[in-house]
């Protein structure tokens, strides 16, 4: 696995992160420890967490690995900001409190001291953006994080908060998360020309377009998968519609010519676009990941042409 550096700063990824959607819920302790031992054997680094996955179970099994069975040091642990628990119910905001409680409860469940990359998980309607900037910059300079970044945040309120904090001198934004495949090019319009032109990575999340582009559901929904999943299905089921079925089968059948996977050449499309710092994907099992990690190719002009006119098409 080839490495990246994020945006404009000093920090490197590899260019394929660990997802922890299911971590704690639909993959055990045992499934996790495989699958973070060959990220790492593969020379990735990156695990993406949110206390939102699983109501923080994804992010406690993130600390039982990382208090004994890993070395902290050889991760870089992305984890979400904003999300606190009121009573039985999880609440959300990017003001300063918000983000100050939450970071230490995920810190606790996590059984580290610092967190690589803070990303605030969501805009807030009701706080400013100079609030959260320095909520964010104030925990870089107390050395709890080491470098920030937003999800889900449109293009011109990212710009915004970038701006404030460059024109306050402090710590800038380093990454920017959202959902990015063959599957879901929007983020081309803004984001993309946005991020890199205020000197920030993309991390990609669901490159694998919720799992619909490993070409699984082309048949039917196989019973273990997300789709036939309670508490994911609904993430699922907007891909399994005619349009998108189109785009996969179209990658399915560029992905016999070329020798490989559906999944392998999904991957390989998402990390050859420009400013993408890192794909994160995520995987049921250690085999699933094994397996779309050494499926990715160099990918001919020609069929990455094909791509591109496919999904337009389509969209």
């Amino acid at each position: 696995m080839r490495e990246r550096t994020v945006g404009q700063s000093g920090l490197v990824v590899g260019e394929v992160g660990l997802g922890t959607l299911t971590w704690g819920r639909d993959t055990d302790e045992t499934q996790a420890i495989a699958q973070l031992r060959i990220l790492l054997e593969e020379g990735g680094n990156l695990i993406d967490t949110s206390p939102a996955f699983g109501a923080g179970a994804a992010e406690s099994l993130v600390g039982t690995l990382l208090s004994g069975k890993f070395t902290r040091e050889d991760v870089v642990l992305c984890t979400k900001a904003g999300f606190t628990a009121n009573g039985s119910r999880s609440r959300f905001g990017a003001g300063r409190g918000a983000i100050f409680d939450s970071v230490e409860a995920s810190l606790e469940r996590m059984k580290t001291t610092y967190i690589d990359v803070l990303m605030v998980a969501a805009p807030d309607p009701l706080a400013p953006n100079a609030e959260t900037a320095e909520a964010l910059a104030a925990l870089v300079t107390n050395g709890t994080v080491r470098y920030i970044g937003l999800m889900g945040y449109p293009a011109w309120r990212a710009a915004a908060v970038q701006q404030l904090l460059i024109e306050r001198h402090l710590p800038i934004l380093t990454a920017i998360e959202t959902e990015y495949s063959l599957l879901a090019r929007d983020c081309e319009e803004e984001i993309i020309p946005m991020s890199q032109h205020m000197g920030m990575g993309i991390f990609a999340a669901s490159p694998l377009g919720r799992g619909v582009l490993t070409g699984k559901y082309r048949r039917t929904i196989p019973p273990t998968s997300r789709a036939a999943s309670e508490h994911l299905a609904a993430f699922v089921d907007p891909y399994l519609l005619p349009s998108p079925r189109r785009i996969v089968e179209a990658v399915a059948t560029a992905a016999d010519g070329l020798g490989t996977s559906a999944a392998g050449i999904s991957l390989s499309w998402l990390l050859g676009q420009p400013g993408v710092s890192a794909a994160i994907t995520g995987a049921r099992t250690a085999h699933q990941l094994k397996h779309v990690l050494n499926e990715t190719i160099e990918v001919p002009e020609a069929i990455d042409a094909v791509l591109a006119e496919v999904t337009e098409r389509a969209s």
